[in-house]
């Protein structure tokens, strides 16, 4: 077979049903492989869209997304997406076409080298010249991709070799990589840190749900009654009803889920990396805990903060030996007090759309088994502060990167992995526009995702900032003249409505979630509202500034 032909049925060897990309010169034949080959293709309406759609696929299913484009820009504009799947951890291939390899270096029509602008923001790449090499180059990527800490995966062919009859097989499909034995050192003092701890937290980020490990989390705190913070990746990981989940933690976090782990004399690290956003001022963190840290990648094991008790392992094997029943009665009558003063508010007064509220009132309709996408800003933080999460793989959102534009391809993507279940977008109106395109790949494939735009007509989380740390300098901010968002949808056969009054929230609510269709509930909101609490950058995560009475 050619070595596109290959590509195809290296596809289907490990189970990849759905691909998403752009076609190009450089890529053409494998495009043609694809044509009668057996592996449904997407066609997204930019390479950027491609590639986001594929993490989101990967994210809802807990599979492994693939995107395709074609060499110069095509390439170029997967790289967002490379660097999105790199700092949230996501298994992604992305196969990208190249020139011939005779035109390599000449500063060919398109030549782009790709290789080496993706090496910062993959967890391996590949150029592929010999044809003789491709087979094994295809077989290695998706390892890699998902073993140990998974990650992308940057496959570069030249055009010669899609072409070139490939003499050697696949290799046969096999088992990924053991996973690492623990120290035994180490596990016997993690035990000693947690029964001598008094006020212990258990600090769940986004790895858990990458090992597959949220039971295995539940059922360490069924046994432990351990107080429960997350990272905006870890949401979903604790049981919903679970009475010692404190929320999220960090910047934009809870006021107990900040105060508590300040008062902390354990950190139990799960899946977490202690990322800036979370701890603050890092030397101020936690300042009375010892730390156990359990995580697959030893490069992030006393990176940022020293581990008392550091375990490289697989989390489905270890905290479950960690679990024993705790005596935290104190600790736990504490920490319900400081959940009794949480501070949310939603009882602003007047006619006006309150967007927390809003949320909330979203998240009591939606099925347990929804999907909700955001993009980056405001509206993220209340998704993730008002909205109640059931299973880390139904909130997709870019964490690490903060990627803009990230919302509306990872909707596509999550409906096309689990086209039974809603998949809802809560986008702002800055954020929206970034791959306002991709409302062309709904409208190709006729999918029903329902579409929440809160629209301040501010970039509102830059603005706030402005606000508070720039004096009220609102330098290019102002978004008021954002085009008709309803008339926009429906050039693209989304029907859709406007609401600014909070009666009017309720029904439209249940308009959206009962259409059979795409829709777009388009809601006016105060420029003047601000996410709280609030942890000023370089600040202490005590020292939370508050919403002023």
């Amino acid at each position: 077979m050619t070595g596109a032909e290959l590509v195809v049925e290296a596809l289907k060897q490990q189970g990849v049903s759905t691909v998403f990309g752009y076609p190009g010169g450089a890529i053409m034949p494998i495009y043609d492989a694809l044509y009668d080959g057996g592996v449904r293709h997407v066609l997204c309406r930019h390479e950027q869209g491609a590639a986001i759609a594929a993490i989101g696929y990967a994210r809802a299913s807990k599979g492994i997304g693939v995107c395709l484009a074609t060499s110069g820009p095509g390439a170029t504009n997967l790289i967002t997406g490379l660097a999105d799947a790199m700092l949230d951890s996501i298994p992604l291939v992305a196969i990208t076409g190249q020139v011939a390899s005779p035109m390599i270096g000449t500063d060919a029509f398109q030549e782009v080298d790709v290789l080496g602008m993706s090496l910062s923001c993959t967890k391996h790449s590949f150029l592929v010249t010999d044809p003789a090499d491709l087979p094994a180059v295809l077989s290695e990527a998706f390892e890699v991709a998902q073993s140990g800490r998974p990650g992308p995966v940057l496959v570069d062919i030249a055009k010669d070799v899609q072409i070139a009859a490939i003499e050697h097989p696949l290799a046969p499909l096999h088992e990924l990589p053991a996973l690492p034995e623990t120290d035994p050192a180490q596990f016997a003092l993690a035990q000693q840190l947690i029964a001598d701890s008094q006020r212990p937290i258990l600090y769940v980020g986004g790895g858990v749900q990458l090992a597959d490990a949220v039971a295995s989390v539940r059922e360490f705190l069924d046994i432990t009654h351990m107080p429960a913070v997350s990272t905006l990746k870890g949401l979903g990981c604790v049981e919903k009803n679970y009475p010692y989940h404190l929320g999220m933690l960090g910047m934009h976090g809870t006021k107990a889920a900040n105060l508590a782990v300040q008062e902390a004399d354990l950190l139990i690290a799960v899946g977490a990396r202690f990322d800036d956003r979370v701890t603050g001022k890092l030397d101020t963190f936690a300042p009375h805990a010892k730390v156990v840290h359990l995580d697959i990648d030893t490069a992030e094991l006393g990176k940022l903060r020293q581990a008392h008790a550091a375990l490289r392992c697989d989390i489905n094997t270890v905290l479950p030996q960690l679990a024993r029943p705790l005596s935290l009665a104190p600790w736990q009558q504490h920490l319900s007090s400081l959940m009794a003063d949480n501070g949310w508010r939603y009882d602003h007064p007047g006619e006006r759309i309150f967007a927390p509220l809003l949320l909330k009132q979203l998240s009591d309709k939606m099925d347990d088994n929804t999907v909700i996408s955001t993009d980056v800003g405001q509206h993220q933080m209340w998704v993730a502060q008002h909205m109640t999460h059931r299973q880390p793989q139904n909130l997709l959102t870019s964490a690490g990167l903060g990627t803009m534009g990230f919302g509306l391809p990872a909707a596509i993507g999550a409906k096309l992995s689990r086209p039974d279940d809603q998949s809802i977008l809560v986008s702002g109106d800055g954020s929206f526009m970034m791959n306002v395109q991709e409302l062309g790949t709904i409208r190709r494939l006729g999918l029903p995702v329902k579409i929440v735009l809160l629209d301040n007509q501010r970039l509102g989380m830059v603005r706030q900032w402005q606000e508070l740390f720039f004096d009220g300098r609102y330098s290019e901010t102002n978004l008021s003249d954002n085009p008709d968002f309803v008339t926009l949808a429906s050039a693209f056969g989304i029907p859709g409505q406007t609401i600014t009054r909070k009666e009017e929230v309720g029904p439209a609510l249940d308009t959206l979630l009962a259409s059979e269709t795409a829709y777009l509930l388009h809601v006016a909101i105060s420029e003047a509202d601000n996410v709280w609490p609030l942890v000023p950058p370089g600040g202490a995560n005590h020292d939370m500034m508050e919403e002023p009475v």
